[in-house]
């Protein structure tokens, strides 16, 4: 099992909205730069987990733990001309984009804010302390459980 980070503005996707799907699953579509459609078309697999990250706000922070269910697919939201992720580069025969299937697994009983991440010095190597803009990124096993404890939840 490999571990993640999934970044997303809770104004477009929240965490809140994730529950409130069908069967608390979603696909985690419109990712448009290739190191992080990379992640979803080769290396994300079903049976990873993500921290779910809201950015993008006054105080960003991991929210909750997701599993990936599906792993990487063609984003069809890239082939749709009226969507807000349309890619006219994008086509059945070269899709472009990727998007893999999430499902809540628990919220975090207390968030950790990038600051509490920042200020704590195990987690220095983490990319997203690092200044990366990537809405996907790698978590290594050690961080993934310090997250988890700074966040209530026994990993």
């Amino acid at each position: 099992m490999n571990y993640w980070l999934l970044k997303t503005e809770p104004g477009c996707f929240s965490f809140e909205m994730l529950k409130g799907r069908p069967e608390m699953t979603e696909h985690w579509d419109g990712v448009r730069n290739f190191q992080a459609r990379n992640f979803l078309r080769d290396a994300i697999k079903a049976g990873d987990r993500a921290l779910f990250y809201h950015s993008s706000i006054a105080e960003p922070a991991v929210v909750g733990v997701v599993d990936v269910v599906r792993g990487g697919y063609p984003d069809f939201t890239a082939l749709d001309p009226d969507g807000e992720h349309f890619d006219p580069k994008a086509s059945p025969a070269n899709p472009i984009w990727y998007m893999v299937d999430v499902r809540y697994r628990a919220d975090l009983p207390k968030p950790v804010t990038l600051a509490a991440i920042r200020a704590n010095p195990l987690l220095a190597g983490m990319p997203l302390v690092n200044r990366s803009r990537l809405s996907v990124q790698p978590v290594s096993p050690e961080e993934w459980r310090i997250i988890l404890i700074l966040g209530g939840l026994a990993p």
